[in-house]
């Protein structure tokens, strides 16, 4: 490896801390991580690993030589994108990370306009419903929906998705329409954990929140499309989340009067470090895209 990978090679094992997470995320086998980073000490005359049962543990000289050489990694793809000019495709890995059915419906199948703009890139996407640590799996940006858990993550708001109640007209047609929130207390619902059994509406200034009652919870998005797909009940979800469905009029709106509060999706960037040119070109795919 040159100079410049023997690094991107060191900040990716000392973000994990073992050799073979650096190995998967650069796509190379690990004996080549591991003799890249012994040639770099050899040629530095200095240790920058501490190797024992626990894992990997850089020395004081490895974490100076650590920051040091994330910032060049960045100043270098940085310098590289804009030698190239505005118009030029990135190049090199990328490692996205999102949600498993928003990614599905929303991102994937739009993926391929982002690759043709960039003929030269490669794009790792790794689904996960999740909130994973974005630096220990080498994430360059993540999407996530709804309120960051994290207040001093680095984030960008790309989105906002419309949130409503459907169902599909089967079982409007087997257990009635609601006209009021209040009528949902007379419905099943299809639960989701992270919004819990009170749904809250607005309209013209006025807010109503009902206690839902449902037999099943679910804890990721594709539990939600099942259920309701299988008449099951009605489900408070974003619009992403049914969108071809809704389309094709196999799942409906229903209180489209009454509004919900939006989920925002946000782009989010490893802490600690700039985001890099490719995950901010990612980002601005995805929030033209949406």
């Amino acid at each position: 490896m040159d100079r410049l990978h023997a690094m991107t090679a060191f900040v990716r094992v000392v973000e994990t801390g073992s050799f073979s997470q650096a190995a998967r995320q650069i796509g190379v086998g690990q004996p080549a991580i591991s003799k890249t980073v012994a040639q770099l000490e050899e040629r530095l005359q200095v240790r920058l690993l501490i190797r024992s049962t626990h894992g990997l543990t850089p020395t004081d000289a490895g974490m100076r030589f650590y920051e040091r050489a994330k910032n060049a990694i960045q100043e270098a793809d940085e310098a590289e994108l804009e030698a190239k000019g505005a118009g030029a495709g990135l190049s090199g890995r990328l490692r996205v990370c999102a949600a498993t059915t928003f990614a599905r419906l929303m991102i994937i199948p739009r993926l391929p306009k982002f690759l043709e703009e960039h003929p030269e890139l490669e794009v790792d996407v790794v689904l996960d419903d999740r909130v994973i640590d974005l630096v220990s799996e080498g994430i360059d940006v993540a999407l996530r929906m709804g309120e960051l858990a994290d207040s001093s993550a680095v984030a960008r708001r790309l989105a906002a998705g419309r949130r409503s109640v459907v169902a599909t007209p089967a079982y409007l047609e087997m257990h009635g329409t609601p006209n009021v929130p209040a009528d949902l207390s007379l419905h099943q619902a299809v639960v989701y954990t992270q919004l819990g059994k009170t749904w809250t509406f607005n309209k013209d200034g006025t807010e109503a929140s009902v206690a839902v009652s449902g037999r099943v919870q679910f804890t990721a998005a594709e539990g939600i499309r099942a259920a309701v797909k299988a008449n099951m009940g009605l489900a408070v979800t974003s619009d992403w989340m049914f969108w071809p469905e809704l389309q094709r009029g196999e799942v409906r709106r229903v209180l489209e009067d009454w509004a919900l509060p939006d989920v925002d999706l946000w782009a989010v960037f490893p802490t600690g470090r700039l985001a890099s040119a490719k995950a901010r070109a990612f980002a601005d795919f995805v929030q033209a895209v949406l």
